[in-house]
């Protein structure tokens, strides 16, 4: 058990946290939920010892051994990956390595002898013999290739590294779990393994994420993060946001009641106050009037962009064609021979662990890369606007956020550039900043609303919901489902791709393609997807 017992964060004079009291326990999973800069990240560091209290302390069941999910990719360059995931569990790791230099003495002595036997018993009181294989296991199922297990971490991609850094958190079945975004840079398989991971885990699990999907697949409990204080709610996300409403619409119904009873007794006093006859019965109620107290609504901080992409013509019949295309990158075939066709009512989700074929693919379609062979072409009544991945280029610029956008819009009108960016919650002075100073989720923002005034017919979006907050990927869900042209996107967020998609399209690590009209849902238990799983399954067993 973890709990934080009126523990108070402040930042300078401003109090991030204020007289905190909660209790996280065995077996529950709990999603830590709040808007962007309400201090998801900072309370995790606060309960994992990161960072000290400003009043208040946390306490953790004696004996209980706390992992935390680490997010510098670059601190363990130099370890092997095999070996970074056993480190998880900081004393088998001590004893693996002093067994280790005991043993390669020359000169062993009696006291080694005795030493080695006292760490072969704690090694084996905690089934230290199957730590590689159980390291390997997590792995697998992450998708790290076993050739990778050996190799140093520096030879590792970003996305590998997450993986590993996540199999490290998770080995050892630690007692409490700490995880910050673990699904960020995770393909779809890999979410999966995961959400089966955790629940399946008895321990604590205290979870940050903005995947509404995976929230509410693994959470027990939600722990939602308002102005300062944290509420517990029973129950996964999904439960959390209908319970605050019908809170929130319960107390608004009993101010209602309370407001027209002040009313008709202030009526009351007013008429008959002066009323002889009536002046005890206008006393009473004076009274009654002094103790009807209105509930206080306070509202949320959080804070939901408007998206709404509104195309300026009308998408024709013919679409998108696109005929055996190919290309390689840096020695590797990721696009082989690729052929489809997409129709005007196509929302196309490209799915899958190939991320490098799904950005070279859009970023033919947007005209940023040549194939090596094949063609695509687009409609004449078409316009298209993209979301690239990597949008360094795009903000390295000193222009302000306004300038900025003016430069992509149809209208140089400052007011109508400044209505876009105010529907994306860059209000007054937040027009001034400079774009190379932008958070990323700032930087998603301002390219959302380079495609919204773009009036495009057709959207490419490679991962947009890295960086945004669980509102800004609601809001964008929202308005991609309300979009009346065509879409190719790709995202790791399965709701978001459920809800959005008509028509899957997977490209596989041949470089081939797989293409179904379907929901996601759907796709993953079709005849593919099953195949896919049983060998990958039956490939896992063997290794380990």
């Amino acid at each position: 058990m973890i709990s934080a017992n009126n523990v108070t964060y402040r930042v300078g004079k401003k109090a991030l946290f204020e007289d905190v009291n909660i209790k996280f326990t065995e077996g529950g999973c709990y999603g830590l939920i709040g808007a962007n800069g309400a201090g998801k990240s900072t309370f995790l560091k606060i309960l994992s010892g990161q960072l000290e209290t400003t009043n208040g302390d946390i306490f953790i069941t004696p004996g209980q051994r706390l992992s935390v999910l680490e997010q510098d990719h670059f601190k363990y360059d130099e370890n092997t990956v095999l070996d970074l995931v056993i480190m998880g569990n900081e004393r088998l790791y001590q004893i693996m390595k002093e067994k280790e230099a005991i043993y390669a003495k020359e000169d062993f002595t009696d006291e080694d002898g005795i030493r080695a036997s006292e760490l072969e018993a704690e090694f084996a009181e905690m089934d230290g013999w199957e730590a590689e294989s159980d390291a390997a296991s997590l792995l697998n199922g992450l998708g790290i290739d076993t050739a990778l297990h050996y190799a140093q971490m520096k030879s590792l991609n970003g996305s590998e590294k997450v993986k590993v850094l996540l199999a490290k958190a998770l080995f050892g079945n630690p007692d409490i779990l700490l995880l910050d975004e673990p699904t960020n840079h995770l393909d779809l398989d890999a979410i999966a393994w995961l959400e089966n991971f955790l629940i399946d885990f008895e321990n604590t699990v205290i979870v940050v994420s903005h995947d509404r999907y995976f929230l509410n697949k693994v959470c027990t409990h939600t722990a939602d993060i308002d102005y300062g204080k944290i509420q517990l709610y029973a129950g996964n996300y999904d439960f959390w946001y209908e319970s605050s409403q019908l809170l929130i619409r319960q107390m608004k119904e009993a101010n209602k009641k309370k407001e027209e009873k002040i009313k008709e007794l202030q009526e009351f006093i007013s008429r008959f106050s002066a009323n002889a006859s009536k002046s005890k019965q206008a006393t009473a109620r004076k009274r009654a009037l002094e103790k009807i107290e209105l509930d206080e609504i306070r509202p949320s901080s959080r804070k939901y962009p408007y998206i709404d992409f509104r195309p300026d013509r009308e998408i024709g019949n013919e679409v998108l064609t696109v005929e055996h295309l190919s290309k390689t990158v840096n020695g590797e075939k990721v696009l082989d021979d690729i052929s489809f066709i997409v129709g005007h009512n196509d929302k196309i989700a490209f799915v899958g662990g190939n991320e490098l074929a799904k950005t070279t693919l859009f970023q033919i379609l947007a005209g940023e890369l040549e194939p090596d062979a094949g063609s695509y072409k687009w409609g004449v009544t078409t316009s298209q606007a993209y979301f690239p991945k990597d949008s360094t280029a795009e903000f390295d610029s000193d222009l302000t956020i306004a300038d900025w956008l003016t430069g992509y819009s149809p209208v140089k009108d400052v007011t109508y550039v400044r209505g876009f960016l105010g529907r994306m919650l860059f209000a007054g002075e937040d027009g001034v900043k400079k774009v190379r100073v932008l958070s990323g989720g700032e930087k998603v923002r301002c390219l959302l609303s380079k495609m919204m005034i773009s009036g495009a017919n057709c959207l490419i979006l490679d991962e947009p919901t890295n960086h945004l907050d669980m509102e800004s990927i609601t809001a964008l869900n929202n308005g991609l489902i309300k979009f009346g042209g065509v879409e190719l996107f790709s995202c790791h967020d399965h709701q978001f791709v459920q809800t959005t998609a008509n028509r899957i399209m997977e490209i596989l690590p041949d470089g081939s393609l797989i293409d179904k009209i379907t929901t996601y849902d759907e796709y993953l238990e079709s005849d593919e997807m099953a195949r896919k799983r049983t060998v990958y399954t039956k490939m896992t067993e063997d290794e380990d």
